[in-house]
């Protein structure tokens, strides 16, 4: 699998053991990438490795266990994937989470504490840990999957619409650090935001035969747009949010 549109890239994908991280660690894998997956559960994600592996024919495929919410644990994570392989260009960032209410009023803070963790405290250290080195490539790449609520909030949805709002606001910042690195030349790497309503994959629809899912996107699909993103030019996608659904 060295001759894809990603041959000889190095990505790691953060949250690589769910459905929508099994998909992009095969998607990336096809495409001829070096695959470094990180996951909080080490039997889901050695699964998801397998998976990947098998399915791409033998690609470079590692994945190993990692506390993203620690920053030191993190840039550890980084240090060792550039020292193995030699680079790093690109990160995926696939840490999900979701808590919600009925109402506004029954919002509870314990929600929001536990979605800063997971869906900003592990955006902020990937990207801190891997900024150098995905500027040192010549397409780097950070990808971020959003929520469409983070732009039209809902009531029930409050903690969960502002902790991905803030960290879509992280990543449009990393990007200002790559434009601003790049120079007159503009940027070499990019940040990017995917942005979708909401996930779907085999097993939702296995489990809900008559659910018709209006709006969600395929994680099939996910991992081929998250796989796009290294198709343009770092000017045209730093800093953009790429919709894969309909615009709020």
């Amino acid at each position: 699998m060295g001759n894809g549109a990603l041959s000889g890239a190095v990505i790691a994908v953060a949250g690589a053991g769910g459905p929508a991280g099994r998909a992009a660690l095969l998607r990336l894998a096809e495409a001829g990438a070096t695959v470094v997956g990180a996951d909080n559960d080490p039997e889901r994600l050695a699964e998801a490795v397998d998976a990947a592996r098998y399915g791409a024919g033998g690609a470079t495929v590692t994945g190993e266990p990692v506390d993203l919410l620690d920053l030191d644990s993190t840039r550890d994570w980084a240090l060792r994937v550039e020292k193995e392989f030699g680079r790093i260009d690109g990160v995926v960032h696939l840490v999900g989470g979701w808590r919600g209410s009925e109402t506004f009023i029954k919002t509870s803070l314990d929600d929001w504490d536990f979605l800063e963790l997971l869906l900003i405290k592990t955006v902020q250290h990937t990207s801190l840990a891997f900024f150098e080195g995905l500027q040192r490539s010549e397409r780097g790449r950070y990808v971020l999957i959003s929520a469409s609520g983070a732009s039209k909030p809902t009531a029930g949805n409050a903690a969960y619409a502002a902790a991905k709002a803030a960290a879509e606001a992280w990543t449009l910042a990393l990007a200002d650090a790559f434009r601003k690195a790049g120079g007159a030349g503009g940027p070499t790497s990019a940040a990017a935001i995917l942005v979708v309503k909401a996930l779907v994959h085999e097993a939702m629809r296995a489990d809900r035969p008559n659910a018709k899912f209006a709006g969600f996107t395929d994680v099939k699909d996910l991992a081929e747009a998250i796989a796009g993103v290294w198709e343009k030019p770092a000017t045209e996608v730093n800093g953009q949010r790429l919709w894969l659904t309909e615009t709020p």
